[in-house]
C-alpha cells in the first residue's frame, strides 16, 4: 500500500477531500520524522511507537579493497508495533 492509496482510503471513509487528507498525512509523517530527530520517541497507543535505537560502533570490511573501516555509532529510527496491533495481523 502506498501513501497515495492511504490517502484515497481514508477520504473513502471519512468522506474528506483528498487534499486536506493528504496534508494531514504528510504532516503527520514530519511531525514523526522531527521528534524521531530530537531522539523523542513517538507512542501511538494501540497502534505502535516510533523510536530512535543506538547503533553500537563496529568494524566491517570493504570487501572489493580488502579492508577495514570503523562504522562509528550512529541512531536509527524503527517501529515496534503494539500487542493488539501484532494479534490483529495474525
Amino acid at each position: 500500500m502506498t501513501k497515495a492509496d492511504i490517502v484515497n482510503e481514508i477520504a473513502k471513509n471519512t468522506g474528506l477531500d483528498k487534499a486536506d487528507v493528504l496534508k494531514t498525512v504528510e504532516s503527520f509523517m514530519e511531525v514523526v520524522k522531527v521528534s524521531l530527530s530530537k531522539n523523542d520517541n513517538v507512542y501511538l497507543r494501540g497502534f505502535g511507537s516510533f523510536i530512535v535505537k543506538q547503533r553500537a560502533k563496529k568494524t566491517a570490511r570493504n570487501i572489493s579493497k580488502n579492508t577495514t573501516i570503523i562504522i562509528p555509532a550512529h541512531n536509527i529510527p524503527s517501529f515496534k508495533p503494539a500487542k493488539t496491533f501484532v494479534s490483529d495481523v495474525k
